[in-house]
């Protein structure tokens, strides 16, 4: 798998057992438990679902904008559900679809 399918913790982890890095010695970074990090690394082998372009280069939220614009809703409407500014909005719509535009096919 792809380190860009990866969650950031899990690239971490990842990249420290291929520094050689002792499983122990990793959890105590993290603060957890070596099964933690036993299923971290586990969990990082399973194949993703759901996660295909250009949708990947979107960060959660500016999916979530895209999605609630193209319902209908307004600026401010959404800043409330993310308890931001209508602005703020606009600004997440404007680089979300530039982001869009300017990605590979």
């Amino acid at each position: 798998m792809t380190d860009q399918l990866l969650r950031p913790v899990e690239r971490r982890v990842r990249r420290q057992v291929e520094d050689g890095v002792g499983l122990g010695e990793i959890a105590r970074r993290f603060n957890r438990s070596p099964a933690w990090v036993d299923r971290v690394l586990a969990l990082s082998e399973l194949p993703r679902s759901g996660v295909t372009p250009p949708d990947s280069v979107l960060r959660p939220i500016e999916r979530r904008v895209l999605w609630w614009r193209d319902e209908g809703a307004g600026h401010a409407e959404i800043g409330s559900r993310f308890h931001r500014s209508g602005p703020f909005i606009q600004q997440v719509e404007e680089l979300a679809r530039y982001k869009l535009e300017r990605a590979p096919d």
